[in-house]
C-alpha cells in the first residue's frame, strides 16, 4: 500500500513552493489557450462593426456562466475526492470515485442544459439584454449549451489528471482545444459568413477535442476511471454530493455576482457593456495563473490532508498567497504599460475605453485578493469544509456586490461599478484569510470521522460549538 501511495501521490514530498508553481504555470497554459481564444473571438466580433455583437456576447456569456457552474462544481468535487483517496493509498477508491462524478455530470449536463433552453429568453431578460441584444444571445447560447454535457466530461477528466499531478496532460487538453477553436474561429465567422453563429460552433467543436484529448489519458495512462455501475455510482452519491452541491452553489454565486454588475452597467449604455465584455476576455488572459492557482493547489492540500502530512497543508495555502501576490504586481506593471495599445486593439472609445484604462490600473492590482479567495476555496474544498467557500463566495457576490456596486455607481458611474464589485471582494478576501486559518490550526486534532460526512458538514456551517 505504501508503495501505491508513493506513485499515485506526488506532493506529498518535494518543495510546496515548486509544486504550486509547476502545477498553477502548467495549469495557466491550458486555460490561457482558451480564454485566449475568447479574447480574439471578442476582437473578431468587434471587426464585424456592430456593438451590439460584443454586448450580446457578454449577456450570453454571464448565462453560461450559470451553467457551467454545475461542471466546476463537479470537477472540484473529483479533484478533492480523488486527491484524497490517492494520498491515502485508496487509489480503487479513487477511480470509483472519478466515474461517479463523470455520470452525475452528464447526466446533469443534459437536464440542466435542457430547462435552460426551455427559458433561454426569459433568463436573458432577467439580465437586461433586449431587443437585437437578446435575439443575438439566444442564437449564440443556443448553439453552445447542448454540449454542456461534454464540458462536464472534460473538466471532470482534467480535474483526475490534475490530482494524479498530470498537469501537463490536463493543460494539453485545453491547448488542443484552443487551438481548434482559434483555427475554426476566423474560418467560420469570415470565410463561411456565419459571424456569430460562427464563433459558438467553433467553440462547440473545441469542447469536443478537449473532452477526447482529457478522457483517453486519465482512463489509459493513470487507469483514472473505473468502470460506471448504477450500484456505485449510487453508493458514491453522498461523498459527491458533500462536496458538489456546496461547490455548484459556491460558483453559481460568481455568474450571480457578474449578472448583478452588467445589469447595473446596462444603464450607462451599449459602450459601457461592451466595454465589461472585453473586460471579462481580457481579465481570464491576464491572470490565467490566478485563475489556475484554485485547481492546481487543490490537489497538493488534498493529498497531503489525505495522507495527514498537517504541516505540509499549511506551508501549501501560503506558499499559494505568496505566488499570487507576486504574479499579480507583475502583471498589474504589465497591463499599465500596455492599457494603450490594449485598448487601441478593440478600437475602443468614450466609455469602452476609460473601463479598459480603470481595468489596466488600479482594478489589475485588486486581482490579488479575488486570488486569495480562490487559494481559501480550494483549501476549504479538500479540507472537508465546502461550506465555508460556499458562504463566503455567496457573500462576496451578493451583499459584497450589490451594496458597492450600487454605492460605486452612484458616486463614479459606470467606473464606480467596477470599482465597487472589487471593494467587495476585499472584504472577503479577509473574512475567508480569517476562516481558513481557523480551519488549519485544527487539523492536528485526531479525528477518524469521514471529513465529508453529514456532520462535519454541519459543523463547516454552524462552527464547532454550535450556535
Amino acid at each position: 500500500m505504501a508503495e501505491q501511495t508513493d506513485k499515485q501521490a506526488v506532493f506529498l514530498t518535494g518543495g510546496l513552493m515548486r509544486h504550486v508553481v509547476r502545477m498553477s504555470l502548467t495549469t495557466s497554459v491550458g486555460l490561457m489557450a482558451i480564454f485566449a481564444v475568447d479574447f480574439v473571438d471578442m476582437i473578431f466580433i468587434s471587426m464585424l462593426g456592430n456593438n451590439a455583437l460584443a454586448a450580446a456576447v457578454g449577456y450570453a456569456g454571464t448565462l453560461l456562466f450559470f451553467t457551467n457552474a454545475l461542471n466546476i462544481g463537479l470537477s472540484i468535487a473529483a479533484g478533492a475526492l480523488v486527491a484524497r483517496e490517492l494520498g491515502a493509498g485508496r487509489a480503487e477508491q479513487a477511480r470509483n470515485y472519478a466515474a461517479s462524478v463523470a455520470v452525475w455530470g452528464v447526466l446533469g449536463g443534459i437536464v440542466v442544459s435542457g430547462l435552460v433552453l426551455w427559458n433561454v429568453r426569459v433568463l436573458l431578460a432577467l439580465l437586461g439584454a433586449e431587443g437585437e441584444v437578446q435575439d443575438l444571445a439566444v442564437r449564440y447560447v443556443s448553439i453552445i449549451l447542448p454540449t454542456m454535457w461534454v464540458m462536464a466530461a472534460a473538466m471532470t477528466s482534467m480535474a483526475v489528471l490534475r490530482a494524479h499531478g498530470d498537469a501537463r496532460r490536463s493543460m494539453m487538453a485545453t491547448i488542443y482545444g484552443g487551438l481548434v477553436n482559434a483555427v475554426l474561429d476566423p474560418v467560420l465567422i469570415f470565410a463561411v459568413g456565419l459571424g456569430l453563429e460562427g464563433a459558438a460552433v467553433a467553440s462547440v467543436l473545441a469542447r469536443i477535442t478537449m473532452l477526447v484529448v482529457a478522457f483517453l489519458p486519465a482512463l489509459r495512462v493513470h487507469r483514472g476511471f473505473a468502470r460506471p455501475s448504477v450500484g456505485q455510482v449510487v453508493q458514491d452519491f453522498g461523498a459527491v454530493r458533500g462536496i458538489a452541491v456546496p461547490a455548484i452553489l459556491t460558483n453559481v454565486a460568481t455568474p450571480l455576482g457578474n449578472a448583478i454588475v452588467v445589469r447595473e452597467m446596462g444603464q450607462y449604455g451599449t459602450d459601457a457593456v461592451a466595454g465589461m465584455a472585453v473586460i471579462g476576455r481580457l481579465m481570464p488572459v491576464a491572470f490565467s495563473v490566478i485563475f489556475a492557482l484554485s485547481g492546481a493547489i487543490g490537489p497538493i492540500i488534498g493529498q497531503n490532508f489525505g495522507a495527514e502530512r498537517f504541516d505540509r497543508v499549511r506551508a501549501a495555502f501560503i506558499a499559494g498567497v505568496q505566488f499570487v501576490g507576486v504574479y499579480v504586481l507583475l502583471m498589474a506593471g504589465v497591463l499599465f504599460l500596455l492599457r494603450a495599445p490594449i485598448a487601441d486593439v478593440f478600437d475602443a472609445q468614450g466609455e469602452t475605453r476609460a473601463l479598459i484604462y480603470l481595468f489596466c490600473g488600479p482594478l489589475a492590482l485588486m486581482s490579488f485578493f479575488n486570488g486569495v479567495i480562490f487559494v481559501t476555496n480550494a483549501s476549504f474544498n479538500n479540507l472537508g469544509h465546502p461550506v465555508y467557500s460556499t458562504w463566503i463566495n455567496w457573500g462576496r457576490h451578493t451583499v459584497g456586490t450589490w451594496v458597492f456596486v450600487m454605492i460605486g455607481s452612484s458616486l463614479a458611474g459606470a467606473q464606480g461599478v467596477l470599482l465597487g464589485q472589487a471593494f467587495g471582494g476585499v472584504i472577503f478576501a479577509a473574512i475567508a484569510w480569517l476562516l481558513v486559518g481557523r480551519v488549519v490550526a485544527n487539523l492536528s486534532k485526531p479525528a477518524k470521522a469521514e471529513p465529508f460526512s453529514e456532520q462535519k458538514r454541519l459543523h463547516s456551517l454552524f462552527g464547532r460549538r454550535g450556535w
